[in-house]
């Protein structure tokens, strides 16, 4: 296991908590929402079988097998795989790397990988994850690939009122380098541009690709609102223009995070 890959583990499993991490903050909360309003729109009726690699705990996984869908979970993290097991209802759920899936050609109608392409720093290991949901997803299904924007951190920290000058500085970094620095309250990671996220889809071979910006153009409002007497006002049109503007391509990378779809060839 190289040590970017352990770092990562440790992180989630020592450090960081991903479980209910979707139900706290209103960036979090939009992006479940649009998240599972997109899955639903894009997956084939249930019930169908559907890979979740990356699926952390499992929260978007119950929400498809509460809709039908027949769920199989993988994920790098042991404590991850461990909860998604233990909980209610309980997920069919192993570890693994989404460079590598224990999976056969074709064995599954859709894919997800909602997590491990924004850890993975190295470009062909963006693309062999990508390549790889391809393989395992049948001919003509759904793949999904989700990935954070390249200004999702500096955006945040401003909504947030956290901007100082180390924000400044990984803000002018990050125009020429979407690495994450760890240590600062994340682990390995890349954040993309929307060219990139496109040509490394394009590259893997993921075909009828689509993008949509998840959290919409107005996600740091309802951030910077969220103590304030109208924070569900704001939090409301934030979701609203999160629907209306999803697909426009112009405004995507205003989103905290990115949602590329594709059919598998």
């Amino acid at each position: 296991m190289s040590e970017p890959t352990t770092e990562i583990v440790t992180f989630y499993e020592d450090r960081y908590s991903e479980a209910g991490r979707l139900d706290g903050r209103p960036q979090a909360r939009l992006e479940r929402t649009r998240t599972l309003e997109l899955l639903r729109e894009l997956l084939p009726a249930a019930p169908a079988r559907v890979l979740d690699v990356g699926g952390g705990p499992g929260a978007y996984a119950r929400e498809l097998m509460a809709d039908g869908h027949q769920v199989r979970l993988i994920d790098l993290v042991p404590a991850h795989v461990a909860q998604a097991r233990a909980g209610t209802p309980a997920i069919d759920a192993a570890v693994g790397d989404a460079r590598d899936l224990p999976e056969l050609d074709g064995a599954w109608d859709a894919t997800l990988l909602l997590g491990p392409v924004y850890h993975l720093q190295d470009r062909a290991d963006r693309v062999r994850a990508i390549r790889e949901a391809i393989r395992v997803t049948r001919r003509g299904g759904p793949v999904v690939v989700a990935a954070i924007s390249r200004f999702a951190g500096p955006v945040d920290f401003a909504s947030t009122a956290r901007f100082d000058d180390r924000m400044l500085a990984e803000s002018r970094r990050l125009i020429s380098d979407g690495n994450n620095i760890v240590g600062g309250g994340f682990t390995h990671a890349y954040f993309h541009r929307v060219p990139e996220l496109l040509a490394e889809c394009a590259e893997a071979g993921l075909a009828d690709v689509a993008l949509h910006g998840v959290e919409g153009p107005a996600w740091s409002a309802a951030e910077a609102a969220r103590h304030g007497p109208s924070a569900s006002v704001v939090f409301d049109a934030a979701l609203q223009l999160a629907r209306l503007y999803s697909a426009e391509r112009d405004l995507a990378a205003a989103s905290c995070h990115l949602l590329a779809t594709g059919i598998a060839g």
